[in-house]
């Protein structure tokens, strides 16, 4: 497995030509009666036109899939730190315990034994050990608890982890009780790439159970008609380049560079770069500030994104 991504001191970023199809034209954008020059811009960054929007234009024969994160790309992230993790902290218990002798959640204490064993190896702050069954249920379950709760605050992007979040939300999206928030642009977004044959698929962090539920349950409806398929942490780190080639591998293309990855992180985009894939950078509202000269186009909402 690679290292995770940094970004090194001193390294010119290629910007590929590869997915714009128009190098430089004005775009004239009627608004209240006045003209207004949007400019079409290419990826490495030639336009002679003062900067009001960027206009990135994909060719289908060159881009074939489109990679999505979600947190700050598709969905706020404040959805995600506001909404869902607290929901999933305050009822892990009740979770726990409904539903203890269940398959699926022996499965999932499984995978959080398993995580706990080692993070007490490593002396993770918040791992505390857990007893064995015969301890009785609720001495488990009170340090099932306790270690979730370090998890969920110390942001852990960690299968066991994940894949129990999942199963909290999934009772409450299915009750009606929670629905699923996109930024407006992605709906339109998602049916135009779809009705031209661009393949969209969601890599998260979060469980692919959980980003089915999330675009399964908007407040647009159902948006997994748009969407080819779901990878999670499972296919490996985001900010490692491995994954990447791992998701190039099972989504079909030729090559890497067939495949468009829109983030807000830059170390998921370095990793994804480094892997061959074509990458912007997603700039919304509430995101963490990127650093200078980064090296990477962005995009302020998936309208600029033409095809």
């Amino acid at each position: 497995m690679a290292s995770a991504a940094t970004i090194p001191p001193s390294f010119n970023y290629p910007h590929s030509l590869r997915i714009i199809r128009v190098t430089q034209c004005h775009v004239h954008k009627l608004s209240k009666g006045k003209a207004h020059h949007v400019k079409i811009k290419n990826l490495n960054g030639s336009s002679r036109a003062m900067v009001q929007n960027s206009i990135y234009i994909l060719e289908p024969s060159i881009v074939r899939g489109i990679v999505l994160d979600i947190e700050g790309a598709t969905s706020p992230i404040s959805f995600v730190t506001d909404v869902l993790f607290p929901y999933a902290r305050n009822n892990v218990r009740k979770h726990l315990t409904w539903t203890y002798d269940s398959e699926e959640t022996k499965d999932d204490i499984k995978l959080l034994c398993e995580q706990v064993e080692d993070d007490l190896k490593r002396g993770v702050s918040g791992a505390v050990p857990i007893p064995p069954d015969d301890a009785g249920k609720e001495e488990v379950i009170d340090s099932l608890v306790a270690n979730v709760e370090a998890m969920i605050k110390a942001d852990r992007k960690i299968t066991s982890l994940k894949q129990l979040q999942g199963h909290i939300w999934r009772t409450r999206f299915q009750n009606k009780e929670l629905q699923g928030v996109v930024y407006d642009d992605v709906p339109e977004a998602l049916r135009r790439w779809h009705a031209n044959g661009i393949k969209v698929y969601i890599y998260s962090s979060g469980s692919r159970e959980a980003q089915r539920l999330i675009f399964g349950n908007t407040t647009y409806g159902d948006l997994r008609k748009y969407l080819c398929g779901f990878f999670d942490t499972t296919v490996g780190n985001k900010r490692e380049a491995r994954s990447y080639f791992e998701i190039a591998q099972s989504v079909g293309v030729d090559e890497p560079s067939q495949i468009l990855f829109i983030t807000d992180v830059v170390q998921e985009a370095i990793a994804a770069k480094s892997a061959g894939l074509q990458v912007l950078i997603s700039v919304r509202p509430g995101n963490a500030p990127l650093p200078e000269n980064h090296g990477f186009e962005t995009v302020n909402s998936f309208a600029e994104i033409l095809n």
